[in-house]
C-alpha cells in the first residue's frame, strides 16, 4: 500500500508565503465589502477550496459556500461536507443538477457518455456542472474560486479579480499560489482535505473523469485523460453565466439539443 501523502510531498514554505496569504484574505474581505450578502465561494472541494473555506471562515467573512453535486463525485468528495460542518459551523449549499434531465441523458447515452466523444463529455459537464452552477449564482453579482495560475496553461493569465462578460466579479484569492503555498498552508492550519489527494489525484472532479497523476505531469492532465487536446476545462470558467438564468435542461428537449455536436 502506498504511504504517499499530498503535505509530505508538496508542503513546502517559501519566500513570500506570508503577503500571499495576506492579500488573499484583503481580496476576500473587498469581494464580501463590495458584494454584501450576494457573494459566494464556489467550491469544487478539491485542496484550493478547502483552502478558500478556511481563509473565509478563520477571518469570519460573510462570504457563503457552495458546491456543485453532480451525481457522480467520489465518496471522498462528499465526505468534505460534514468535515466542514463539524470543523467551521458552516453548511455548504449543495446544487444539483435536474433529475429529469439526467435521467432522459443517460437513458440515451448511457452512464459514461464523456468517454464517447468530446462533445458528449461537454454535454454532460454541461448537464451535471454549468447549469446547476447558473441556478448557484443566481440572484448573486460575485463569485470566489480558487483557480491558479500554476494549474494549467489556459489559466496561466488568471488575474486576481475580474468583472466577467456576464457583469458578476470573479476572484481568484489564490491565482499566485504555487502547489507548494497552498499544501503549506493546509499543514500550518490543519485543513481538511480530500483524502483522494493522497491518492496521486491533483485534480479531482466526478469519478469517471479524472485519473491518479504521473511525474512530471501538469496538475490538470489527469482530468478527461484519454482526450488528446489540452484545454481541460468543462465549462464553468469559459462561458458567460446569465444573472437570471432560464430553466436550461430543464425538459428533454432541451437535454436532446444540448448533446448535439457544434457545427463545424
Amino acid at each position: 500500500m502506498s504511504s504517499y501523502n499530498a503535505i509530505q510531498h508538496h508542503a513546502r514554505a517559501t519566500p513570500g508565503f506570508e503577503a500571499r496569504v495576506a492579500h488573499a484574505v484583503a481580496l476576500l474581505r473587498e469581494a464580501a465589502e463590495d458584494h454584501p450578502g450576494s457573494v459566494v465561494q464556489a467550491s469544487s472541494l478539491g485542496v484550493e477550496g478547502m483552502v478558500l473555506t478556511d481563509l473565509i471562515a478563520r477571518h469570519r467573512l460573510p462570504i457563503a459556500v457552495a458546491t456543485l453535486d453532480t451525481g457522480k463525485l467520489h465518496a471522498e468528495t462528499l465526505a468534505l461536507l460534514p468535515a466542514i460542518e463539524q470543523r467551521y459551523g458552516l453548511t455548504v449549499e449543495v446544487h444539483r443538477p435536474r433529475a429529469e434531465a439526467v435521467v432522459h441523458f443517460v437513458g440515451r447515452h448511457g452512464e459514461l457518455p464523456m468517454r464517447q466523444s468530446v462533445e458528449l463529455r461537454q454535454a454532460c459537464c454541461s448537464l451535471r456542472k454549468v447549469e446547476p452552477m447558473q441556478r448557484l449564482l443566481a440572484g448573486r453579482t460575485a463569485w470566489i474560486t480558487g483557480l491558479r495560475r500554476e494549474q494549467s496553461e489556459t489559466r496561466a493569465n488568471t488575474p486576481h479579480r475580474e468583472t466577467a462578460a456576464d457583469g458578476r466579479e470573479k476572484f481568484y484569492p489564490l491565482a499566485d499560489w504555487s502547489l507548494q503555498d497552498i499544501w503549506h498552508y493546509v499543514e500550518l492550519h490543519e485543513v481538511p482535505y480530500n483524502a483522494l489527494h493522497d491518492q496521486h489525484y491533483p485534480s479531482i472532479g466526478c469519478e469517471p473523469c479524472p485519473r491518479a497523476g504521473a511525474l512530471g505531469e501538469y496538475e490538470r492532465a489527469g482530468r478527461w485523460w484519454w482526450e488528446q487536446d489540452t484545454a481541460k476545462e468543462c465549462g464553468l470558467h469559459q462561458r458567460p453565466l446569465p444573472l437570471n438564468p432560464g430553466r436550461r435542461l430543464a425538459d428533454e428537449r432541451d437535454a436532446e439539443r444540448d448533446t448535439e455536436p457544434a457545427a463545424a
